[in-house]
């Protein structure tokens, strides 16, 4: 991989703080690994509003080319990720939620269907949402985003796009 992109951390959660919030630490590790730089990297609480302002504001920003967002898409009385995100979106990326939990029920079995995982791209953005579990988190990583932000893998990959290039 050549220049690596600018990837912003978010963690949906009501009780996690930097110290605590093990999957936004697995993320950064990964992305910087991976030759990219941390644009950003914040902690919002479940709610609709707070995570469209925060990440309207990196869609707004075109030096941040993709955001990996980590909590809130279960079915639990407050997640509301994908109902924060999805109006966000100018396409979907339909296969991101549906590979991600054909991989994860090999990890987790039937529990996967309980996963709202999703993506899209916004203003030349990706957005990745996933689980909170910091498992999710590597599956996710590891089983798909780290390829589809590497420019080197083929057949394709999302980085001329983020870049405006493609």
């Amino acid at each position: 991989m050549s220049e690596g992109l600018n990837v912003a951390v978010l963690t949906v959660s009501d009780t996690r703080t930097y110290e605590t919030d093990t999957s936004g630490q697995l993320l950064e590790e990964s992305l910087l690994a991976s030759g990219h730089q941390l644009a950003d990297r914040a902690i919002v609480v479940d709610d609709i509003y707070q995570i469209r302002a925060r990440l309207s504001s990196w869609i707004a920003d075109t030096a941040v080319h993709a955001v990996l967002v980590t909590g809130g898409t279960g079915f639990s009385g407050r997640d509301s990720t994908p109902e924060a995100v999805l109006p966000l979106f100018d396409k979907t990326i339909e296969g991101f939620g549906e590979v991600f939990r054909a991989l994860s029920f090999d990890e987790i079995g039937s529990s996967t269907v309980q996963s709202r995982a999703i993506a899209g791209l916004a203003n030349r953005t990706a957005i990745f949402c996933m689980p909170g579990s910091t498992g999710a988190c590597r599956t996710a990583w590891n089983g798909l985003i780290k390829d589809q932000l590497d420019e080197a893998h083929r057949p394709c990959n999302f980085v001329k796009v983020l870049r405006g290039e493609g």
